[in-house]
């Protein structure tokens, strides 16, 4: 320990997807005077990922994680589209887009009602021993079973696609192995509705329950600093394709309309030695100054509209809450998931009405055209670039 240190709490982190670690330091009078938390796990993904072939690239990253493996998956195959140097038809790009948008519900719907809504709605004083999905469970039967279906709807678009919920072997350089069956695209049509009201359901839940979340907002991770995600045309919410964007703390965008492909030449990646985690940030500001958040929030602090009746409702409400300016408490990272999630769902439903979601021409045959590829698009969690 340094300095005025004189006592170290390590608390682990279990509620995550992963590992982690938080240390608290203490000074004599019991103050804290540094709080870090720690990502302690460490893949080896790109060391022997080294060596192998374009082709089998999208099958291996998609391990990376058991909860958004879809992402790796597409991101991957973009990757591979690059170094092939084509294009997907675009019945393709419209079941890949698809895909990420399952993932999208699935993935928030896992972390709003599995993770986030035990401290949320049992009480941050509730007993520990309860404060989980079991404890939901017994409290709110029908919230529970809710987040399941909801979550469930989101993995079967990926299994109608893939053929499994988890680690589909589907998205290859060119486009996909498979097109989407019709009675497939029947059966996730069906039970489009009830999806579509849980989200709303649990969209109108927590923005009446805000007003009692007062003080967590106000000191959750609350800060200003910048954000980072994909913009479509007209600065339009993104999920799969666009250019980047970086906002600031008063919502004003400090770049725009860059090429997500030479992303070196704008982010660069501190190392910390307390973390395996590296720490991207906007060359322009430098570190730490240029450190910026990713994900749910910054996505909708990024984009100008998403492009879709009731999510853009949604996010007028959302904008309130900052005056119009950037959201900067992490609190509200939750808010964003859910008005993602009915986004999401607005534009599964566009693409299950569209006749060109079962076309068969779905791949693009090349051989390598190229020595290096970059695929780029969102995840969940934040903008994800597979660099091959």
């Amino acid at each position: 320990m340094k300095g005025g240190t004189v006592r170290e709490i390590k608390v682990p982190v279990t509620r995550v997807e992963g590992h982690g670690l938080i240390t608290v330091e203490l000074d004599r009078g019991g103050k804290v005077t540094r709080a870090r938390f720690h990502v302690t796990e460490g893949r080896g993904f790109e060391r022997f990922c080294q060596g192998r072939t374009v082709w089998e690239m999208p099958g291996i990253t998609a391990r990376i994680c058991g909860i958004c493996p879809a992402s790796h998956l597409l991101c991957s195959a973009k990757a591979g589209d690059a170094i092939l140097a084509v294009r997907p038809p675009r019945p393709a790009d419209k079941l890949r887009r698809l895909m990420n948008l399952g993932q999208f519900v699935q993935s928030h719907a896992l972390s709003f009602f599995y993770l986030s809504s035990p401290d949320l709605l049992l009480g941050w004083d509730s007993d520990p021993k309860t404060r989980n999905v079991f404890g939901l469970v017994a409290a709110n039967p029908q919230l529970a079973l809710d987040g399941i279906r909801l979550r469930a709807y989101g993995q079967e678009v990926i299994a109608a696609l893939g053929e499994r919920r988890v680690h589909p072997a589907w998205a290859v350089p060119g486009g996909v192995h498979a097109p989407l069956a019709a009675e497939a695209r029947d059966r996730l049509a069906a039970k489009f509705p009830e999806a579509m009201r849980i989200a709303q359901d649990a969209l109108s839940l927590y923005e009446k329950q805000m007003s009692g979340w007062a003080d967590e907002v106000a000191a959750f991770g609350d800060f200003p600093s910048l954000f980072m995600s994909l913009v479509g045309e007209g600065g339009a919410w993104e999920h799969y394709d666009g250019r980047i964007r970086f906002v600031d703390a008063e919502r004003r965008i400090v770049a725009d309309g860059l090429d997500p492909a030479r992303y070196p030449e704008y982010i660069g990646e501190a190392v910390e030695g307390w973390s395996y985690l590296k720490f991207p940030y906007f060359q322009d500001a430098g570190y730490p100054e240029g450190l910026y958040r990713v994900g749910p929030l910054a996505r909708l602090n990024c984009c100008d509209r998403i492009g879709s009746p009731l999510a853009d409702a949604a996010l007028a409400r959302f904008r309130t809450t900052a005056g119009g300016k950037s959201v900067t408490s992490s609190f509200h990272y939750h808010y964003a998931r859910l008005i993602e999630i009915v986004a999401a769902l607005e534009r599964i439903a566009a693409y299950l009405d569209d006749p060109e979601i079962l076309s068969t021409r779905v791949r693009a045959e090349a051989g390598v055209n190229e020595l290096e590829g970059v695929g780029v698009h969102e995840a969940p969690r934040g903008t994800l670039f597979h660099h091959y």
